[in-house]
């Protein structure tokens, strides 16, 4: 009965699909919408809804029906319900109300792992490493936690009030905390520091409302160290606002230099230039890229390769070349609409096709792995998408080319030597955090600064067979020539989790990037 009925339910969602598609192509006449589609949709709906011989959810069939709907225009149009919606402006927009904390839920209790700084938790006293036991008097902990229930719990209208019953770890103690809720700043950057004495590093993880203001709060500090060149990672960037993406080009080109250029049917071409506001016009820059830094990011890193403004060091971006308006409804869902190509400005767009499909476009990195692009410069160069692309010219003279991302000037192989499945399969239940939380609490506390735990600490073979041991119980079956390929990944990244819950996310950063080849090379090729 319940296949038949999913049956059914698909058998419709298709039919309705098939309508709206018929009506917006049937009428030639109209250059929008047209005015009776709608209403005959919304007709079907109302028929179902009172008519239907089964109990039906007409909202998540409408919803499910308008996403497929705009799926079949191109990849990157697509209906947000409403809490998608919500999570990705919050995202974005740098930040959200609620208590100001990043946890772990460990053996279905929340433990308190990183407090956000000026946050409401940390004007209420909270510390990390706390157990929340209960919340408004009312049993929390052993409640069959989610990342879901948690956010629905601690997020809430600005100045309202939470009391949390926190057990400190340490003398066994319960502590309640009454925290009124606020707005959380959540940083674009993951992570600035000096990675050789002249050289920084700045990590940015979107474009958010935010990213200009962040970028140029680290980058002042980093030069009152004596920074005088600078490497950007934009490696795993999705991307986000378009006018980030500008802000932040500007902080490193002339005055009047055009950034990159919108246009669409709906759309006339709109330019945006440089403004003088820039902290970093003259010094050497690399950007780091890899196959998932996407549309802000290669918008950024292709204005600054075709003005031979820096030097990209990676592997080939994504290639998301549509820019999206947000559409809101009364309910707070929305549609993502993609309305115009962004061009470099040499005049390249970036978008690789989806002219095969949803499908064959969702396994397009996939398809990179499988011809060894991300492996060997010469598949890199001989079988990527830019095999029979346009070439177009940097202001230099230099070939770049359109129609599948970034190419970068210097490419850097993944590495791949050390990622196992052990080692994702360790992350995804999240083992590293879960072991530095339970094992290594003494450890960290012998050391007094995150210089110090960088310079001097080292994983001994004894922890990483105590890790294992740890492992074990929830990884049943491991096998042991994994154990024993993965030995140093697995080493380094307890390092890097240690870090991150004493010091948080530049510690985390500077201990992954320790021994990282693209940096490397950024760094060589700068200086």
């Amino acid at each position: 009965m319940k296949r038949a009925a999913s049956i059914i339910f698909k058998s419709f969602i298709l039919i309705l699909l098939g309508i709206a598609i018929g009506l917006m192509l049937a009428d030639n006449e109209h250059r929008g919408f047209p005015f009776s589609a709608n209403n005959k949709i919304s007709k079907v709906l109302q028929l179902v809804h009172r008519n239907y011989v089964d109990s039906v959810n007409v909202d998540s069939i409408e919803g499910v029906t308008v996403n497929n709907l705009l799926q079949n225009l191109d990849p990157h149009s697509l209906y947000l319900p409403p809490q998608q919606a919500q999570s990705i402006n919050e995202r974005l927009d740098g930040g959200f109300n609620g208590i100001g904390i990043e946890y772990q839920i460990l053996r279905d209790t929340l433990i308190i792992t990183q407090i956000y700084p000026g946050g409401p938790a940390q004007q209420a006293g909270i510390t990390t490493g706390g157990r929340v036991i209960d919340v408004n008097s009312k049993k929390f902990s052993g409640t069959h936690l989610t990342q879901s229930s948690v956010n629905k719990i601690f997020k809430g209208k600005k100045d309202s009030q939470i009391a949390l019953s926190i057990l400190n770890p340490v003398n066994r103690s319960i502590k309640v905390y009454h925290v009124k809720r606020g707005h959380v700043d959540l940083s674009s950057l993951d992570a600035s520091y000096l990675a050789t004495p002249s050289t920084g590093y700045i990590k940015i993880s979107k474009f958010a409302a935010t990213t200009d203001a962040d970028f140029r709060v680290a980058l002042k500090r980093l030069k009152r160290k004596g920074m005088q060149r600078l490497v950007l990672d934009l490696r795993g960037n999705g991307g986000g606002y378009l006018n980030s993406a500008t802000e932040l080009a500007s902080e490193f080109l002339d005055k009047g230099k055009l950034i990159v250029y919108t246009r669409g049917v709906h759309e006339p071409r709109a330019d945006y230039f440089a403004t003088d506001s820039g902290l970093f016009k003259n010094g050497k820059l690399a950007v780091l890229i890899d196959e998932y830094s996407a549309s802000a990011s290669e918008i950024l890193a292709g204005a600054l390769q075709d003005l031979d403004r820096a030097v990209i060091v990676g592997r080939r971006s994504f290639g998301k070349g549509l820019v999206q308006q947000q559409f809101a409804f009364g309910d707070g869902s929305a549609v993502n609409l993609t309305v115009a190509r962004y061009y470099t400005p040499s005049g390249r767009s970036i978008q690789k096709s989806y002219k095969g499909g949803i499908e064959s476009y969702r396994n397009e990195l996939a398809d990179r792995v499988q011809k060894g692009e991300l492996f060997s410069e010469q598949n890199y160069l001989i079988d990527s998408a830019f095999k029979k692309a346009t070439a177009y010219h940097t202001r230099g003279g230099r070939k770049v080319f359109s129609g599948g991302g970034i190419m970068p000037d210097l490419f850097v192989p993944a590495d791949t030597t050390g990622n196992t499945m052990l080692v994702q399969e360790l992350n995804n239940q999240q083992l590293f955090n879960a072991f530095v939380i339970d094992k290594m609490q003494g450890v960290l506390n012998d050391f007094g600064s995150d210089d110090v735990f960088l310079k001097n600490y080292k994983v001994s073979d004894s922890q990483f067979d105590d890790f294992i041991q740890y492992a074990s119980k929830t990884l049943k079956e491991m096998d042991s020539n994994e154990i024993r390929v993965s030995r140093d990944s697995i080493k380094l990244l307890l390092k890097a989790f240690a870090a991150h819950y004493k010091w948080g996310d530049t510690a985390y950063f500077q201990v992954l990037n320790s021994n990282d080849p693209a940096l490397k090379k950024a760094i060589a090729v700068i200086n």
